[in-house]
């Protein structure tokens, strides 16, 4: 037993139930609460990366609740906590009187505990219960302000979705169970036989797939940028939207024994990298882009999955947190400054606001993969996994790698922009508290880059566990820096024409690629459909004959009256009336002549008596 680890969970969890439903009169108090409990979590969190610790409990019959931190684990827990803490940090010391501050950061607790539950299960029962409570507590985050109509179906929208594909994760459960029994390990599934074999990997990708936002359940993230940026900052660096890219570094092992899942990993991954890379080239504004280059940016993670590349899958996910987060904080702080999230409309910001600019191109210098920042050199160590599996997939990774630099100047082509005249000036700066847990965001995108080379990526891969790791050639490293370098000129230089894509093509990626629209076409609407005509079948032919065999029963009830019982009636009535004349006839014997009739009886047998005697 570890009460350390019992305590890594049990306290976000803990603190979020009660915040959470704590009302108004909690919102003074629960900031700086928050905020510690995610402190203490943080040191929690170094303390069993460096232990490994691990506890188990009894849950069902066969199937006990098992956590552990191992290495993937424990360098998942350190980032998750470190984000969550920076995250919260800069919240705390934004002004917010006017909203429900003690759920908001109940809500955060709580997100970031199932997220630790998540990433330190060893059994798909208690995968499962993060898993959930992750998905509720980002539906409750998305759609936070409620009152909003746009907000909440924006949440129904992610909600649904993540929870279609997460039906796959009970495919899994349920295959894993017919293959036979046991604890339904993780580290156990490889083992199943075919069929269930196969139906194990496809239900863990498609999960994997819908909660990573990776084609083509991609355009669920493009409705979550309707919640507060702190929640996005969170969502799309270290807590919900990279549980699907770890669970598949996570069962690594199972893509590879089905014999396809690992190809099929690497490409879904590729493909959303590449496509999604495009979306975000065309987008306007602030937060689509950086959705649409979250989604790009885990679909490096899940290629990393599929070829094998745990270490540069590792590296992608720590770096791209700290980026991520940075630049969403940035966005918030811009949108609540300038009241807008739209690029040409932020030209000029990071001029107005130097330190924030410079905040915002430290993370997008990473973002971009240039060099020498962290993100970059990630990148090269997992595309060593593709080249090794193939060249195409290389070239692909490599495409998406070079949009990459792109999209991420773009954003600085528009905020260090000269400004254009314009009525009245930014609004309300965010305190100069808020801008210390950027700058450690900030720092940390720098500080991450060592990591990508040698020895202490080597020492980051026997610290994974993981079997030995392709290493990238010096060409690589100068191809895809140079390429990035290349294509961020040309992003700057082009300055704000849109992208060269043929119209059509460039309305289609504003619209990440008409996914959503897809998927009312091909998936909402028969659904709806099929429930309408269920209904219909219901109202018009269920319905009218339930009442059609009712007005039968009740017309069968009575020409049954009618007939049947005024016969049977009858003939009771008969059977009556003679046991009433025969039970008269029996009660004549009982009159006051019975000893009468008995004396003659008695005389007429003496008399017969008598004769007989004289006879004989």
């Amino acid at each position: 037993m570890s009460p350390a680890l019992w305590s890594l969970i049990g306290l976000p969890l803990a603190a979020g139930t009660l915040l959470a439903p704590a009302g108004r009169r909690a919102d003074r108090g629960a900031p700086p609460l928050a905020t510690a409990v995610s402190a203490l979590v943080l040191g929690l969190a170094v303390a069993a990366a460096l232990r490994h610790p691990a506890v188990e409990a009894p849950l069902l019959e066969g199937l006990p609740l098992r956590l552990a931190v191992d290495g993937l684990s424990g360098v998942l827990v350190v980032t998750v906590a470190a984000v969550t803490l920076a995250v919260l940090l800069y919240s705390a010391a934004r002004p917010g009187e006017e909203e429900a501050r003690a759920r908001f950061f109940g809500l955060m607790l709580l997100f970031e505990g199932s997220m630790l539950v998540t990433v330190t299960a060893t059994t798909l029962p208690t995968l499962l219960m993060g898993w959930e409570v992750m998905g509720a507590a980002s539906w409750a985050l998305i759609g936070y302000r409620w009152r909003e109509p746009e907000r909440t179906a924006a949440a129904g929208t992610a909600f649904l979705t993540t929870r279609a594909a997460d039906l796959g994760l009970y495919l899994a459960a349920g295959a894993a169970l017919a293959a036979g029994p046991g604890p339904l390990a993780l580290d156990g599934l490889a083992r199943a036989d075919e069929p269930w074999l196969s139906l194990v990997t496809a239900g863990v990708l498609v999960a994997a797939l819908g909660k990573s936002a990776q084609l083509p359940f991609s355009f669920w993230l493009s409705r979550a940028m309707r919640g507060p940026s702190p929640v996005s900052a969170l969502l799309h660096s270290a807590a919900m939207v990279v549980a699907g890219a770890y669970l598949l570094l996570r069962t690594g092992p199972l893509l590879d024994a089905s014999g396809w899942g690992a190809e099929a990993t690497a490409w879904a991954g590729a493909a959303t990298a590449l496509a999604l890379g495009l979306v975000a080239v065309a987008q306007s504004d602030f937060k689509q882009l950086l959705a649409a280059s979250t989604c790009a940016q885990i679909g490096f993670m899940v290629l990393a999955a599929g070829t094998g590349a745990a270490t540069g899958g590792v590296l992608q996910l720590t770096a791209h947190a700290a980026a991520k987060s940075l630049l969403f904080l940035v966005a918030g702080a811009w949108l609540t400054a300038w009241g807008t999230q739209r690029l040409p409309a932020l030209r000029g910001a990071a001029r107005t606001d130097r330190v924030l600019g410079a905040l915002c191109t430290v993370g997008a210098l990473s973002l971009a993969g240039l060099p020498p920042l962290s993100l970059w050199a990630a990148k090269d160590v997992l595309l060593a996994g593709a080249l090794e599996g193939s060249p195409w997939l290389y070239a692909t990774g490599l495409a998406a790698a070079v949009l990459s630099a792109v999209y991420s100047v773009k954003i600085l082509r528009f905020v260090w922009g000269r400004p254009e005249p314009r009525a009245g000036t930014a609004g309300r700066r965010i305190p100069g508290r808020a801008v210390i847990p950027l700058a450690l965001l900030a720092a940390a995108c720098v500080a991450l880059t060592p990591m990508a080379f040698p020895p202490a990526r080597d020492a980051l891969t026997r610290y994974l566990g993981a079997e030995a790791q392709p290493v990238p050639h010096a060409w690589e490293f100068t191809l895809s820096g140079t390429l990035a370098l290349l294509a961020a000129a040309a992003a700057w230089t082009r300055g704000d024409r849109p992208p060269p894509l043929p119209p059509r093509a460039e309305r289609l990626a504003r619209q990440w690629l008409g996914l959503e629209h897809a998927a009312h076409t091909l998936l909402v609407s028969p659904t709806l459909a099929a429930a309408r005509a269920a209904a219909a079948f219901d109202d018009r032919v269920l319905d009218r004959a339930v009442n059609a065999s009712a007005r039968g029963a009740v017309g069968l009830a009575r020409w049954t009256d009618r007939f049947i019982e005024r016969a049977i009636d009858g003939a009771v009535e008969g059977v009556a009336a003679t046991a009433r004349r025969l039970g008269g006839q029996a009660r004549r014997p009982q009159t006051g002549r019975l000893h009468q009739y008995l004396a003659q009886a008695v005389a007429a047998f003496s008399v017969i008596a008598a004769v007989l005697a004289l006879v004989r």
